[in-house]
């Protein structure tokens, strides 16, 4: 995979020219028909959603992960891919999915943090998804504005997706060959392979029985109908990828810590149907920290993990699965004298929802004097975050880049006085010291945060948890 001047990866990026013409379809499905040629597959997903890693996984057998310039930076872009293609065994295609248009990125921002702008910083080709059941001729004057929009990105191909008839997909290739783009490959209107959708977008893989069945039905219809070897084709144009890979040690920097005695400190990760949204890197830091990430899954878990001296509860849907995490009142006792006795803890939207008094009214951990609600508006966004106070994941003044994906809202009753985060100088969330630390050992707020772009809060979380693994609280939670 490594060259004389860097890393050899043939890759490609899945883009289109809005949300709805099928990106998550033909990206899934080429990762899962070539993996279906014995190939080694990564996926990769532009921007800061969990949903679409998620089918990645199933398609490729390895975890999804996300490229996004806001959340990482954008000197992080080519590390975190080469990176992402190394950890998992040999890579011999990776295939990134795009995010809204081709070049929609930060609003404000100038496309930064757009699909062209990755495709720019990893010097990646792109394949269009192109969803042609409302057009003809048309479809070539799209292609021919995206291809020619902005020097610097490639459009080497495009995927008709939603064809309706032989007729109307001759008219259509006949129009595109005065671009100069060819066609790969043309979906024809099929449903039945499409995921189902719900508040917040696609229904995440962990929730769907039968997604597995729909991924690998998804690879049979990918690899009847588009040219894998011209895709691949286009991958091993993209030339080496300059500099190593992202190094999740080398990111902690002195921070980084072996485990004491060969003995890694237990932080309970909440997985399962509920909890979905967790980036792949997240786990790496812990690890490269010197602790172990043990995944529980709140619905079912009648306790913590043994030994326990840390909690992450990442996001997910709560919401949706309120009542059956209601019932489960053995854990939510559990997971409450804990934290109340100082348990260094994270919690991103759903982990905050979690530990409020209730959602919809179904009692939680209750923990945070705040109540949840679904509401009528989509929350939605980048933001800068800045720590108003100490907490067990920053100092007084602490900034990071973060991102807002929610429908629900909390109120609280007055008792909490810190907020966790000030989002571009409007309070969010919640840092609570319940057991009189006089540092925060409760950091919930709505801002989903990316380590690999922020590894310190990484290490300051990590600094918590191994004080704690030798306190008197974890020495009783152990027993």
């Amino acid at each position: 995979m490594s060259g004389p001047h860097g890393v050899r990866l043939p890759r490609v990026v899945v883009a289109a020219p809005g949300s709805g013409h099928g990106k998550t379809t033909v990206a899934t499905g080429l990762m899962a028909a070539l993996r279906g040629l014995g190939l080694g597959v990564s996926g990769f997903k532009v921007g800061p959603d969990y949903i679409d890693p998620g089918y990645h996984a199933l398609a490729t057998g390895r975890p999804g992960r996300n490229l996004d310039p806001f959340l990482c930076g954008q000197d992080l872009m080519v590390p975190l891919l080469a990176h992402g293609a190394a950890t998992s065994g040999p890579t011999d295609v990776a295939v990134i999915e795009g995010v809204m248009g081709l070049f929609d990125g930060r609003i404000g921002g100038d496309g930064y943090a757009s699909t062209a702008h990755v495709a720019t910083l990893t010097r990646t080709p792109v394949v269009l998804a192109l969803d042609v059941s409302h057009m003809t001729r048309t479809a070539a004057a799209i292609v021919h504005g995206l291809a020619t929009f902005e020097p610097g990105v490639r459009v080497a191909g495009v995927v008709l997706n939603k064809a309706a008839s032989g007729r109307h997909t001759r008219e259509v290739c006949s129009a595109l060959e005065a671009t100069g783009v060819p066609v790969l490959g043309v979906l024809p209107r099929d449903s039945g392979i499409e995921a189902p959708s719900r508040h917040l977008g696609l229904v995440p893989a962990a929730e769907r029985e039968e997604a597995a069945r729909s991924v690998r039905l998804l690879a049979d219809r990918v690899a009847e109908h588009i040219d894998l070897d011209a895709v691949l084709s286009i991958a091993r144009s993209a030339p080496e990828l300059d500099g190593p890979p992202w190094d999740p040690t080398a990111a902690l920097g002195e921070a980084a810590a072996p485990s004491a005695g060969g003995r890694r400190r237990v932080v309970a990760v909440a997985g399962g149907r509920a909890f979905t949204f967790r980036y792949a890197e997240t786990d790496e830091l812990l690890r490269a920290a010197g602790l172990e990430p043990v995944v529980f899954d709140p619905l079912h878990a009648r306790s913590l993990p043994v030994g326990t001296a840390g909690l992450y509860l990442g996001g997910g849907f709560p919401e949706v699965h309120a009542a059956d995490l209601s019932a489960n009142s053995v854990l939510r006792q559990d997971i409450l004298a804990a934290v109340q006795a100082g348990l260094p803890t994270v919690a991103e939207c759903a982990g905050m929802l979690y530990l409020s008094e209730s959602v919809d009214g179904h009692d939680m951990v209750g923990v945070i004097p705040a109540v949840g609600s679904m509401g009528p508006r989509l929350t939605l966004g980048y933001r800068t975050g800045i720590a108003p106070s100490e907490s067990v994941l920053g100092t007084h003044g602490t900034r990071v880049t973060g991102h807002e994906f929610h429908r629900t809202t909390v109120s609280g009753d007055g008792r909490a006085s810190t907020a966790a985060w000030l989002l571009d100088g409007t309070p969010d969330g919640y840092a609570l010291d319940p057991a009189g630390t006089g540092r925060a050992t409760i950091h919930a707020s709505y801002l989903h945060t990316h380590w690999a772009g922020h590894p310190r809060l990484a290490a300051r979380f990590a600094d918590a948890v191994h004080a704690y693994a030798g306190s008197a609280g974890s020495r009783r939670r152990a027993s």
